[in-house]
């Protein structure tokens, strides 16, 4: 549970669920994160094991970003949450009306 605390990383996860992307990706994908935050939140999960941080011998260089075997576990884990969201909204929603 301390792996998915960070308040960016259930949003990193999913994003990343899909394959490598780029820092200015990710940007785009969750355009509210700031640089700043996105970059933090990046190296934690990388020290967390959750993120592989890969340099591209491109020019001018740049990097991908990747779920390990580690953060891949843990797609499951968010569809299921994402499941059990979207059941609760709509007894909301019946209950209401």
């Amino acid at each position: 549970m301390r792996v998915l605390a960070g308040t960016w990383t259930p949003n990193l996860v999913w994003v990343l669920r899909g394959g490598p992307r780029r820092f200015g990706e990710l940007r785009v994908d969750l355009p509210q994160i700031s640089a700043k935050v996105l970059s933090a939140s990046l190296k934690r999960m990388e020290q967390q094991g959750v993120v592989v941080r890969r340099a591209m011998p491109t020019s001018p260089p740049s990097v991908e970003y990747e779920l390990t075997e580690l953060g891949r576990e843990l797609v499951p884990a968010l569809e299921t949450i994402l499941e059990v969201g979207n059941r609760l909204k709509r007894l909301r929603t019946c209950s209401s009306a």
